[in-house]
């Protein structure tokens, strides 16, 4: 009686994330409603303060977000746009695809979808129109780039990955980096294929250009870019990186530690008023907790809503005895729900919750299990007409997120079956 009830509970859950209504509010609801009726309704309050306080969690995730306000702050994140965006207009046959991997790039320095969206596209966009090519495509070609926070150390799900695989969070992206290189190539030769099927790669209108740089009050020429105030975003990552491989010893440190210390070089170059540059820090950290910790840890209590009722046992039972839709079950799963709901994050976090930790009962490794669920939600995400960054650049190229969403949606499923492929 239980599981049927349960079953119909995770359909309404879908449901209302169908409905864009806000995740935190449905995890929240459905969580603590199927422990009430399992008769542990402390099992999901227990959940929501064990997850409040998850040490590695937050300070990665909040440090990471702190950080990247401070770019915004001091502007060094548009150098960095303006400086790469300078580089592809040197190579005309590069635009679409540059565009792409330029995005994905950037994405990484700059961990947010919508934000690397908005940035990115305000430049990016109009570009690609002035020199010809269709606003959907050219909207397309930012879209399919802005999963490249998967390679960031601050990634909410790296970090989960992270936890449940008791490894450290670089040690996770050197599992999953080949898939998402490999993955965000796809997306550019697919996005670029499109467009010369569709020829819309040249000789498009360029009076659109004009109506996305009123729009976006981003002019066709881009400023140009301070090299020193570019190159600071890229700063910590690198440390990051250098430390975590032993090139250099001295820079291993954890992802905190390298983003208060990129702030500081921020400010020692762009010379920004201490105070202001201090209080983006912080204010960034907090809304990272308020919004991407806050889905945490919704879907923690919606996880253990399902435990209370028997829905996990149940399914982790199905799945040991169907080992063959394991693979699929992961990489799919959080998928067709990013598409569908607009968000990879609640799809990915609850599946890693709930199933990533009895990888090894599939014959497979936490951590593979883990990035692939992550994977998979991130590129759903990146093909779903109603998600924010879909929305943005729409917006900013003038047309229908659904036209940006069929541009960019073959590269994405052939993405998601090859990254299948690498990682489990």
């Amino acid at each position: 009686m239980f599981l049927i009830v349960g079953v119909g509970i995770i359909i309404a859950t879908i449901y209302f994330l169908i409905k864009r209504y806000d995740s935190r509010l449905v995890l929240l609801a459905s969580g603590v409603l199927m422990a009430a009726l399992a008769g542990k309704p402390m099992d999901a309050f227990n959940a929501f303060a064990k997850s409040m306080t998850e040490g590695g969690l937050i300070e990665s995730i909040c440090s990471v977000m702190g950080f990247a306000l401070v770019m915004k702050i001091t502007e060094c994140d548009k150098h960095l746009i303006n400086m790469v965006a300078k580089w592809l207009t040197k190579v005309r046959p590069m635009l679409i695809p540059g565009a792409t991997l330029a995005t994905f790039a950037i994405n990484i320095a700059l961990p947010s979808a919508a934000g690397v969206a908005a940035a990115v596209g305000a430049i990016f966009i109009p570009l690609l129109i002035s020199a010809g090519i269709h606003p959907a495509t050219a909207a397309a070609a930012v879209k399919s780039g802005t999963y490249g926070s998967m390679l960031s150390p601050g990634l909410a799900h790296n970090v989960v990955v992270a936890k449940l695989a008791k490894m450290d969070v670089m040690s996770v992206i050197a599992v999953h980096y080949q898939a998402d290189i490999i993955s965000v190539v796809i997306a550019a030769i697919s996005v670029t294929i499109m467009a010369y099927v569709l020829k819309e790669h040249k000789g498009y209108n360029s009076e659109v250009a004009a109506t996305a740089e009123v729009a976006t009050g981003a002019g066709l020429q881009t400023e140009k870019a301070n090299l020193l105030y570019a190159i600071v975003p890229v700063i910590p990552i690198v440390m990051l990186i250098l430390g975590a491989t032993g090139k250099v010893p001295a820079l291993k440190m954890g992802v905190p530690q390298a983003m208060v210390i990129g702030a500081i070089i921020a400010l020692a170059v762009t010379r920004k008023n201490p105070v202001a540059l201090t209080k983006s820090f912080f204010d960034g950290m907090g809304s990272a907790y308020a919004q991407i910790m806050g889905i945490i840890i919704s879907a923690g209590v919606f996880v253990s809503g399902m435990k209370a009722m028997g829905l996990v046992d149940a399914f982790i039972a199905a799945m040991i005895q169907s080992t063959g839709i394991v693979k699929l079950a992961a990489a799919f799963g959080p998928f067709l729900l990013a598409i569908i709901s607009g968000s990879g994050d609640a799809a990915a976090f609850a599946f890693n919750e709930a199933v990533t930790p009895h990888a090894k009962e599939f014959g497979l490794e936490i951590v593979n299990m883990g990035s692939m669920a992550s994977l998979g939600g991130a590129l759903g995400r990146t093909m779903s007409p109603i998600t924010g960054a879909t929305i943005i650049c729409a917006g900013i190229a003038g047309v229908n997120p659904m036209e940006v969403a069929k541009r960019n949606a073959p590269g994405m499923v052939v993405a998601m079956i090859v990254a299948m492929l690498v990682l489990l």
